[in-house]
């Protein structure tokens, strides 16, 4: 299992990646219409010029993907998305850990999932991560999480 950067190459692939890796997500919060699963190949193919999009591969097979920038100090990491037979075997885990140190500039890690999405909170707060706020993003309500990178 190797993680590379995506390019822009790579976006039908990850796409699809991200339409069936957000199924779950949608079912649980009961809202189809999440930006993970509206977004099209071309809003997709804009954000490589505002992200870091990595890809987790193996034996040429795309396993996982997510997305990262930095704003004010913050690396912001969003859209990851695992292939739902691979849950549970650490390529999530392992993506995260790469997306944490794409800018060693920052000094938190922020993100966001929803808030049925019990999988998902557990692995965040499994690794430092804390609630800071909560609110709403079309019909769903999502839970925001941070880890500060840096002692103060």
């Amino acid at each position: 299992m190797e993680i590379f950067h995506a390019t822009i190459e790579d976006a039908e692939c990850l796409l699809e990646l991200q339409r069936v890796a957000y199924q779950s997500e949608a079912e649980l919060h009961n809202d189809f219409n999440i930006p993970p699963l509206t977004q099209t190949l071309d809003e997709l193919k804009a954000d490589f010029e505002s992200k870091t999009i990595l890809k987790v591969v193996d034996n040429g097979k795309l396993l996982a993907s997510g997305q990262a920038c930095l704003e004010a100090g913050s690396c912001h990491i969003g859209r990851m998305a695992v292939w739902p037979e691979l849950h549970g075997q650490g390529v999530g885990s392992k993506l995260l850990s790469s997306l944490e140190t794409v800018f060693p500039e920052a000094n938190r890690v922020e993100l966001f999932t929803g808030e049925f999405s019990a999988f998902n909170l557990a692995m965040y707060k499994r690794r430092g991560y804390s609630e800071f706020k909560t609110a709403k993003l079309g019909k769903t309500r999502v839970v925001f999480l941070e880890r500060n990178l840096k002692s103060s």
